[in-house]
């Protein structure tokens, strides 16, 4: 057997999958590779270069639930990005989509911004330190 193998994907459940469409279409600046519902529960599909980020909406989530990181699961998810120079560019970036976030806040470990979307699924560009 060979080494772990890479992350595939990750989805996040949202509560309304046209306001999740639309707000990770937008964030991505991309259309989704895959939309489609299929009786179970619907799914979009994002490939972000060769990770794919899908989104489900099920039809028995409870109304008005809102994410929360202290409950057991998913804490969040990160985005890679290169260096603190790009995270300040998606920092501007989600400036300019009205999108709000903590600042960049470093740590010996590395570099993260973070942000939210609209059902408080955690988000995060994160750049590993410099040198």
């Amino acid at each position: 057997m060979g080494a772990f193998p890479a992350i595939g994907h990750v989805a996040v459940t949202v509560g309304d999958v046209d306001e999740g469409r639309s707000w990770y279409s937008t964030l991505f600046d991309a259309d989704p590779v895959l939309d489609e519902d299929t009786g179970g529960f619907y799914h979009v599909v994002y490939d972000l270069s060769g990770t794919l980020f899908g989104i489900h909406g099920h039809a028995d989530t409870t109304p008005g639930d809102r994410f929360d990181e202290r409950r057991i699961g998913l804490d969040h998810v990160a985005f890679g990005c290169a260096d603190r120079s790009e995270l300040e560019s998606w920092q501007g970036r989600l400036d300019e989509l009205g999108i709000s976030h903590g600042g960049i806040v470093d740590a010996p470990y590395g570099s993260g911004l973070s942000f939210r979307d609209p059902d408080n699924n955690a988000l995060e560009f994160f750049a590993p330190p410099a040198g």
